[in-house]
């Protein structure tokens, strides 16, 4: 079986590869009646576009969004969306190299396992490229969730990381790294500069939070809010573990203090002491904002030599060629964004479904 489909209430469905004609999605269950247009997508688009600084890949790509179905007048029918974005940069010659061998760390030897084929041009449908397809959908998940915000940025890279202290939201579109710490930041240009020119690659970790979200949003046991982000998170390209909340974290508390106290507020809600657990409990949201990081691995298509074999079976080493991030954790905040509007989107309308509200 394939599985190319997200979401249960609300669905989206990617498609495309890297250096096909084109990438979309095409989202499902999307109410009716919702304001939308190209230009509600494309900002979001531009947040994750490759090209836009010297830390990113330097492929060439507009992704101008087209809505090819399901709004009518400026508004959601309520029928499938079809969002499409044209490939016009890509340079298939400059995996000519890595058709017969395969990359390591990449996907190119588990497809062939799979398929016993695979499309060597930017890695296929395993490309990080996939990933304009799922912002596209977010932008329009957001518009069902118009009470939430959410934001997501770096908390360190390299093995660097932020201070806490200097958090500053602000900053956050003021470098190309969506790093709230402008000490940070400074300190990352050096630290990537280094690795791309030494032909190697770096990882990081993502931060993203979902304020406004209110309390009662997820399903117990087997739909678990956590569990549907978790899964969400780690099926964006690259990610390799989640937390939730103070995540690993928790494992080191006592239990007192851990527990996320709450006294009575003034308008009947509580008010929690502390937010460990991330803004669910028992997978159900409890009002507090909703916390999740990812832990992005550093880009495996690198120009430093590694050893690997062909799809033959013979020892070589292997140098990739072309346009590639150096840090893929950058473009994946806007990414990872998407996915907990995706997921919330999800959510909200099951909450519906079953509750009337």
């Amino acid at each position: 079986m394939t599985f190319n489909t997200f979401g249960h209430s609300f669905r989206f469905t990617t498609w495309g590869e890297s250096h096909g004609p084109a990438i979309g999605a095409v989202v499902d269950g999307c109410p009716p009646g919702l304001l939308l247009c190209e230009t509600d997508v494309q900002p979001w688009l531009d947040k994750r576009r490759p090209g836009t600084s010297r830390f990113t890949t330097q492929r060439q790509e507009p992704d101008q969004v087209r809505i090819l179905s399901g709004v009518y007048e400026g508004r959601t029918t309520g029928t499938p969306i079809h969002l499409m974005i044209d490939n016009v940069d890509q340079r298939s010659k400059d995996y000519g190299d890595i058709a017969q061998a395969y990359r390591p760390g990449h996907a190119d030897y588990a497809y062939d396992a799979k398929y016993s084929l695979r499309d060597p041009r930017g890695g296929g449908r395993s490309s990080a490229r996939e990933t304009a397809s799922r912002v596209a959908a977010g932008a329009v998940a957001r518009l069902v969730i118009p009470e939430v915000s959410i934001r997501a940025y770096l908390v360190e890279l390299g093995g660097d990381a932020i201070d806490r202290a200097a958090f500053d939201d602000a900053e956050i579109d003021r470098n190309p790294f969506f790093c709230p710490d402008p000490a940070a930041a400074a300190r990352w240009e050096t630290l990537l500069d280094a690795a791309r020119k030494s032909g190697s690659s770096l990882g990081a970790i993502v931060e993203c939070c979902a304020s406004g979200v209110p309390a009662g949003w997820g399903s117990p046991v087997y739909a678990k809010l956590d569990s549907q982000l978790a899964a969400a998170m780690m099926s964006i390209n690259a990610v390799k573990g989640v937390e939730i909340g103070d995540g690993f974290g928790v494992a080191r508390l006592r239990g007192e203090e851990n527990a996320d106290a709450m006294r009575p507020g003034n308008d009947g809600r509580p008010v929690f002491g502390s937010n460990h657990a991330g803004g669910t409990a028992g997978g159900i949201s409890t009002g507090q904002p909703v916390v999740i990081r990812i832990a992005l691995k550093p880009t495996s298509s690198i120009l430093t030599p590694v050893d690997t074999i062909t799809s033959a079976g013979d020892a070589t080493a292997i140098v990739t060629k072309g346009r590639h991030d150096p840090c893929v954790g950058i473009r994946a905040a806007p990414v990872a964004e998407a996915m907990m509007a995706l997921v919330l989107a999800d959510a909200r309308l099951m909450h519906r479904g079953q509750t009337g509200f």
